[in-house]
C-alpha cells in the first residue's frame, strides 16, 4: 500500500493522508507533485511524502513523527511504548 502524507511540521500535524494501492504508485507520485506545486505557489511549507508499507499501522509504526505528538513520541523513546 502507499500513503501519500501532506505534513504541517511547525504545527505537527497531518492535513492530508490519502491511500493508494501497490498498482497506482504513479497516481500517487502525481498527486504528490500537484500538493507540491500548489503549496509552492501559495507559498505554504508543508513537507509532503510519499510512503509504501504493507499496512496502515506498519507505517505508522516506521513513521512515528507524522502520527503521534511530541510528547508520544518522548514516551515512545523512554521505553513506555514500542
Amino acid at each position: 500500500m502507499i500513503f501519500l502524507i501532506e505534513y504541517n511540521r511547525p504545527e505537527g500535524r497531518i492535513i492530508t493522508l490519502k491511500r493508494f494501492k501497490d498498482s497506482e504508485r504513479l497516481k500517487a507520485e502525481n498527486s504528490r507533485l500537484e500538493i507540491e506545486l500548489d503549496l509552492n505557489r501559495r507559498g505554504v511549507d508543508h513537507e509532503v511524502v510519499v510512503l509504501e508499507a504493507a499496512t496502515e499501522h506498519a507505517v505508522r509504526r516506521t513513521h512515528r513523527r507524522y502520527f503521534e505528538d511530541l510528547s508520544q513520541l518522548r514516551k515512545s523513546a523512554s521505553g513506555g511504548d514500542d
